[in-house]
């Protein structure tokens, strides 16, 4: 199996659907059905899953994967993560595409160049990509991530430039 930076999740397996072994599963992929265009799924184990159909569903695509034939397998694999190894990823075709799991870990350094903190986590409440980020003094804030406030990212120096709303870094005189 391949070492963890090499693979990238792209869905959470949730709870069973229906009687036959179908599963609801939670993608992370910008078309919720591209998930099963990865061909093989992975999870830390190093099972393999196959979707052999999928159908869209409210917040979650149902799928049958290979195998899987009874409610009761389908529950035994609630909460699995299904990861695909990094080089089956295409390049992004956008330039202000970027894969969740780059920006993890990245120093996000304001205007005059100081290091705010680090992007611990991306995530999405409905309105758009937040970044999570951890600061120097352990409190962690949540960042638009949009071209704003984020004008620069550098993948490779592992490097976002922040343009942060006023007021987000500082400290509340409550505390």
């Amino acid at each position: 199996m391949a070492a963890d930076d090499d693979l990238i999740l792209l869905g959470v397996i949730g709870a069973a659907h229906g009687i036959k072994g179908e599963v609801r599963i939670k993608a992370f992929t910008g078309d919720p059905l591209a998930i099963a265009d990865y061909g093989p799924l992975t999870d830390e184990k190093g099972r393999r899953f196959e979707i052999a159909e999928i159908r869209p569903a409210k917040e979650v695509v149902v799928a049958r994967l290979k195998g899987i034939t009874s409610r009761e397998a389908a529950e035994s694999l609630n909460g699995v993560n299904l990861y695909v190894a990094r080089d089956r990823i295409p390049a992004p075709e956008d330039e202000d595409e970027f894969l969740q799991a780059d920006l993890i870990g990245c120093a996000v350094v304001g205007p005059d160049g100081v290091v705010l903190g680090t992007v611990t986590t991306v995530a999405n409440y409905g309105a758009g990509d937040l970044l999570d980020i951890l600061l120097p003094d352990g409190r962690s804030v949540l960042m638009p991530f949009t071209k704003a406030f984020a004008p620069r990212i550098d993948i490779a120096a592992r490097r976002i430039e922040a343009v942060p709303p006023e007021g987000l870094f500082e400290a509340d005189d409550d505390d």
